[in-house]
């Protein structure tokens, strides 16, 4: 990634430096924060933006990766159970915070202009946390006021549908009272934009086979979903939304057109939502790398040029392992390193990326014979998000946003849905315009690499398999098969890597100080190794292994223990059930 543009918001400003001075004067927001809290413009926000802080949390997902085909890292046997932490949310601290806000601030003496859309925005991040709990582990008890010490805690769980239809309505009311668009220093707060887009995610979820395993792709969700998806694109189109015109603009720029809800970052309030450490080449980081790293599956995931999958005979562009970044999709340069590629990491220049032993920096190889054998390397790197320029002592002061929300995942739900209400035109429009953004060839029959005449389920596995490689490690993609009931495509997956096992015809123990010298002065080129496909080195597992429980994960054990009304999920020892029927 190039230089990031710098630019000051006056939002982030007041969420961490006015708000550090304000929160002193609302107390403890653990706690019922004092009187004549909401009759303060300045107070209200300060309580707002805690709220934001404490559901907004996560930067970008470097852990997601492993968990599905993208990336290095294999999930074993036991991976979730009913008393660990693993894939587990039940955010109701900060809901009963949202509800003291929702409970307090209409009745306090702040402007009507000024608190509504505070409202609004409370409203929607209460649906936010609802619907994460919601698609985690089904229906959950919903709680719209802060409860006390003196009220019966021990709730039970409401139904999915139920919870459904909480979450909308909190978003309907929302929409209603934020603005349409936030701009300029107001960029990260909840406007209709954010709200319209989010909705649609929701109602994808809610008509999809996770939520419907009877009747996963005919029930009549499908066609809400499709609507509010419709709208919440005319809406985006009509306000200037849309996709930028070069993919690799989307994560080197910020506050563009493509970006709806942001996560916003800026050196030094607020770094590293990237986790760049982690991510690049340890000879060029500090702490701890290994995550993020392509599989080749990943990597063959990127169709050619053309837009024909890698080897298929009618594609214009013959494909090659030994060659195998050459006349790919522009998104495969964009998004993927690979060995003795360009990557300028710590400024520079001409720096190539060799993860060959004997060749590379031993912590940055691919080999049988070097350290790291537990972090499933596959001799791929990414540069998603990534601040090549930053020296590897200052990487951790990454300030890339974390996109939570942007214009491309709408159009990929509003494909989804046309799709399954029969409206295969429009999803193959989208489909199009994805891949002419990609810089994907048109042809002469302006599919660009698309198959004419798709049914409804190649269309529906071609929107998947498009939304793999435009969101590769913005964590969709484990989602996406969940949602489907497509674990299986990971559930036994065992993972490879490509290794680079010669230079110039010479193995790692037969180089010289001569090829040594040219890799120091970056003068190996990609096509002077000769590369072979590897499982993964690991000493742990090297199988995936998801079962269907997965669809819906359980309630922590220690909150049942605490509440007995709870009850446990279908699969994990109880008898709710999490679907809509």
């Amino acid at each position: 990634m190039k230089t990031i543009q710098y630019i000051s918001y006056l939002f982030l400003f007041i969420l961490f430096s006015a708000c550090g001075k304000v929160v002193d004067k609302v107390d403890n927001l653990g706690n019922y924060p004092a009187a004549g809290t909401f009759d303060d413009p300045l107070t209200s926000g300060a309580f707002l933006s805690n709220l934001y802080g404490s559901t907004l949390t996560s930067g970008w997902p470097t852990g997601m990766a492993g968990i599905a085909d993208e990336g290095g890292g294999i999930i074993g046997d036991g991976w979730v159970t009913t008393d660990n932490s693993t894939m587990k949310f039940w955010p109701y601290a900060t809901i009963r915070k949202i509800n003291i806000l929702l409970k307090e601030l209409p009745a306090g003496k702040v402007a009507a202009d000024v608190k509504n859309p505070m409202i609004g925005q409370a409203k929607f991040l209460r649906a936010f946390l609802y619907f994460k709990m919601v698609y985690y582990h089904g229906g959950v008890p919903i709680i719209e006021v802060p409860q006390e010490l003196t009220d019966d805690l021990k709730v039970s769980r409401n139904s999915t549908s139920e919870c459904f239809n909480f979450i909308l309505k909190d978003l309907d009311e929302a929409a209603a009272l934020v603005p349409k668009k936030y701009t300029g220093n107001d960029r990260g707060r909840i406007d209709q934009a954010v709200v319209l887009a989010f909705k649609g995610r929701v109602l994808l979820y809610k008509a999809s086979p996770q939520f419907n395993p009877v009747n996963p792709y005919d029930n009549a969700n499908w066609a809400t979903a499709y609507t509010a998806n419709k709208a919440a694109k005319d809406f985006l189109d009509a306000n200037g939304y849309g996709l930028l015109e070069d993919f690799s603009k989307v994560f080197e720029t910020k506050g563009h057109k493509e970006n709806i809800l942001s996560v916003i970052y800026v050196n030094p309030a607020k770094t590293n939502g990237r986790g760049e450490d982690g991510v690049r080449p340890l000879s060029e980081s500090k702490n701890a790398t290994g995550l993020d790293q392509p599989t080749w599956g990943m990597a063959e995931a990127f169709p050619m040029k053309d837009g024909k999958k890698p080897g298929d005979p009618t594609s214009a562009y013959t494909y090659n392992a030994q060659t195998f970044w050459l006349n790919r999709d522009l998104r495969f340069d964009a998004t993927v390193v690979w060995n003795g590629g360009i990557y300028e990491l710590s400024g520079i220049k001409g720096r190539r990326q060799y993860t060959m032993s004997g060749i590379a920096k031993s912590m940055d190889a691919f080999g049988f014979i070097i350290q790291g054998e537990n972090h499933y390397r596959t001799g791929l790197y990414t540069r998603k998000g990534i601040m090549e320029e930053l020296p590897s002592t200052q990487v951790t002061l990454n300030d890339v946003d974390w996109p939570e929300i942007r214009y491309a995942e709408v159009l990929f739900n509003y494909a989804e849905t046309a799709n399954e209400t029969g409206k295969p035109a429009e999803a193959l429009q989208v489909l199009k315009d994805i891949r002419k953004r990609a810089g994907i060839e048109a042809g002469g029959d302006g599919m660009y690499g698309l198959k004419a005449g798709m049914t409804r389920a190649e269309m529906r596995q071609a929107i998947l398999d498009e939304k793999r490689v435009e969101f590769m490690f913005e964590g969709q993609r484990f989602w996406d098969l969940r949602r489907h009931r497509m674990l299986n495509v990971l559930n036994g997956m065992r993972k490879y890597g490509v290794m680079a096992t010669k230079v110039n015809g010479l193995t790692y123990d037969q180089v010289t100080p001569v090829e040594i010298g040219k890799a120091n002065r970056f003068e190996l080129l990609p096509q002077d190794f000769t590369y072979e496909v590897v499982e993964l080195i690991t000493n742990g597992p090297k199988q995936m292994v998801m079962p269907d429980k997965y669809y819906f994960f359980p309630i922590q054990l220690s909150n049942i223990n605490q509440n007995p009304n709870l009850k446990q999920n279908k699969d994990w020892g109880g008898d709710f059930d999490p679907t809509l029927h």
